[in-house]
């Protein structure tokens, strides 16, 4: 059987020759079959040619989409950078060691979340002196949680109804919606406050998981929220951030006496007329507000590490007045948040998860300083 194209070429079968005459000599065979044959042969010759390019084309083509794909994958963070500041990095290769001139010359695209990391921090560890000697870790882990919740369930109203809004104030309300649930004494229902910190943390968690499944097409974004990829902070989140973090930091100045008394040493505080009902009410409020907008501006996971654990290696290293922990904490907090994303940078490292080593490292570097500070102190006595 012919191919189609071969079959194009093939002419048709020649008639049947006349009789010839009786007693004529016997016609010769027609000389035409010799040049079908030939024309078939060489249509076939043709269609297999063709075959071979059309093969070679094919790997031609799929070879220009790799190399097309890893460029693509190769520009993806510059391009996402450009979308927020107009700018791309100035990086040719991914292969390419970022350096401190590339820093340097892009610090517009860099200064933004390097400040945003150090706000959050600064703030978030100075609270978290309150979280740590007043037990609340867990209070932070499931605010965090919740704030988790709020942006998976923003993008998923976006989705599934169209109810539109920014995933921080999904972040902000569940976080103060949190804070006020654990805010009052719980022993009329006959609960502990670790148990509601530990229904919140495993309600909120479990639900932030479940509302990303049900939008696989926003499960990036909300990956990066869970767990931190702040490469790059919109200018919107960073306004937000900065507004926050100013008034939460300058009412605990302006209350610092009275929240702390009240924190430390309740029963003197009601002796003396404090509201410590209240202070604890705005204590927990400032928490759920800064760690709102940290986790949708950082990230959920550097949110919850810089409210802990600053204020664990503040604690561990300051002596003297009760304001040296907090400013230790502070400090602590906001060189976790900054320098986390400039190592994230220069080791291509995540960012949210870098900022997070980072402030547990402070926190084994001061419990090793104090235990060698006691050792040493202990060999000098004798």
């Amino acid at each position: 059987m012919l191919l189609p194209h071969a079959a194009a070429h093939a002419a048709p079968d020649p008639a049947p020759p006349a009789a010839a005459p009786i007693g004529a000599p016997a016609a010769a065979a027609p000389a035409d079959d010799d040049d079908d044959l030939a024309d078939i042969e060489a249509a076939l010759a043709e269609d297999a040619k063709a075959t071979e390019d059309a093969k070679a084309a094919a790997a031609d083509d799929a070879t220009a989409d790799d190399a097309t794909a890893d460029g693509a994958a190769a520009d993806f963070d510059h391009d996402h950078a450009a979308h927020h500041t107009g700018k791309r990095l100035d990086i040719d290769r991914p292969d390419e060691a970022p350096t401190w001139k590339q820093f340097v010359d892009n610090w517009q695209l860099f200064r933004d979340p390097v400040f945003a990391g150090m706000l959050a921090g600064l703030v978030l560890g100075f609270l978290s002196v309150y979280v740590v000697l007043r037990r609340m870790v867990f209070v932070s882990a499931a605010v965090t949680q919740a704030a988790g919740f709020g942006v998976a369930g923003s993008f998923y109203a976006a989705a599934k109804f169209g109810v539109s809004f920014d995933p921080v104030w999904g972040a902000t309300a569940m976080s103060l919606l949190t804070a006020a649930l654990v805010a009052p004494d719980p022993k009329r229902l006959g609960l502990s406050r670790e148990a509601v910190l530990g229904l919140c943390f495993a309600l909120f968690a479990g639900g932030a998981v479940l509302t990303s499944s049900k939008i696989p097409q926003e499960a990036h974004d909300v990956q990066a929220i869970l767990f931190g990829t702040a490469v790059v902070v919109s200018r919107d989140d960073m306004h937000r951030l900065a507004l926050s973090g100013g008034l939460v930091l300058a009412l605990q100045l302006w209350w610092f006496r009275g929240f702390s008394f009240a924190s430390f040493d309740p029963l003197a505080a009601r002796v003396q007329g404090l509201p410590v009902r209240l202070l604890d009410v705005l204590l927990l409020l400032c928490i759920g507000v800064m760690v709102g907008e940290a986790a949708r501006a950082l990230g959920a996971l550097p949110a919850f590490a810089l409210s802990t654990l600053p204020g664990v290696a503040a604690v561990q290293l300051a002596r003297g007045p009760l304001v040296v922990p907090f400013v230790g904490a502070a400090v602590l907090g906001a060189a976790a948040g900054g320098l986390g994303y400039i190592v994230a940078f220069f080791y291509e490292l995540p960012v949210g998860a870098t900022q997070t080593a980072l402030a547990a490292l402070f926190v084994v570097a001061a419990t090793l300083l104090r235990v060698g500070g006691h050792a040493l102190a202990r060999a000098l006595k004798r």
